[in-house]
């Protein structure tokens, strides 16, 4: 492209590894588009459509958007420059044929992936996963300055304390959690002491994609088939600690729904007019 005299490089925009399914987290592709609207490109040269986006919406969406601004768009594989009469219509029905290709990489990844659980492979992404990090070979294996910190509250919930107590006091003392930051929450504490995994076991598939395009991620209520491993990694927690906590759980639930009943009951018979027609 420098070599041509035709053209001046206005500058290289690339996204390296990241999907072409959306532009939400491709940086490169989105300053490209900002460097556009501000008047320092003229013409983008791409390799393909499917280098460009593999989701039609996003394509044709921002092909228009470039071509109000006067901006063409040439794909060198497929011959297509945007600015030119039938260049959408072309665009159109190839890039429907890209946003195909993905989908049907998508699929094929999840095939792999239910293949893998219904082996009793676990498949977790331990960066995100208190307690653990991953040996050469994928296994997970315990991280023991992490495990410390779920043993800790493990056992000052057994101890009386409450979720957000717990949290509080793990921010006070700056421990830092899986993402090296010292800010806990409520319902992070109270995922812990749920998860299975910290005893051993692994109940795959809890979630799954249900667009993949927008990789938005949805709870399994029986969508998809659950599979549960038993033992299937090291423990971290002991089984008896674990089932006390879930006890525990709902022994406090249990006791916070009788009291609140009560509340409702005694506000009834304090209020003269509750039950009556007005």
């Amino acid at each position: 492209m420098n070599s041509n005299p035709d053209y001046e490089c206005a500058g290289i925009y690339a996204d390296e590894g990241i999907s072409g399914t959306n532009t939400k987290k491709r940086e490169q592709f989105n300053k490209m588009i900002e460097d556009c609207k501000a008047g320092k490109i003229d013409m983008i040269i791409t390799k393909s459509i499917s280098r460009f986006a593999r989701n039609t919406l996003d394509t044709l969406n921002y092909v228009r958007t470039l071509k109000e601004l006067g901006i063409g768009v040439i794909f060198e594989k497929e011959n297509i420059n945007t600015l030119d009469s039938k260049g959408e219509v072309l665009l159109t029905i190839l890039s429907s044929l890209a946003q195909d290709d993905s989908r049907s990489i998508s699929e094929n990844s999840t095939w792999g992936i239910r293949r893998k659980f219904e082996q009793g492979k676990v498949v977790v992404n331990h960066k995100k996963f208190l307690g653990y990090d991953k040996d050469e070979e994928g296994n997970l294996i315990i991280d023991e300055k992490q495990a410390k910190i779920v043993r800790r509250i493990y056992k000052e919930y057994l101890d009386g304390k409450g979720t957000n107590r717990i949290a509080r006091s793990l921010e006070e003392e700056k421990i830092k959690g899986w993402n090296g930051k010292s800010k806990w929450y409520e319902s992070a504490i109270s995922s812990i002491l749920t998860n299975e995994k910290y005893k051993g076991d692994a109940l795959l598939q809890k979630t799954y994609t249900v667009d993949f395009l927008t990789k938005k991620r949805v709870e399994n209520n029986g969508e998809v088939p659950q599979y549960y491993v038993e033992e299937s990694h090291p423990a971290i927690i002991d089984k008896e600690m674990w089932e006390a906590v879930q006890m525990e759980k709902e022994r406090r639930r249990a006791f916070s729904e009788k009291h609140k009943l009560q509340k409702i009951d005694h506000g009834l018979k304090d209020n003269p007019l509750a039950g009556k027609v007005i």
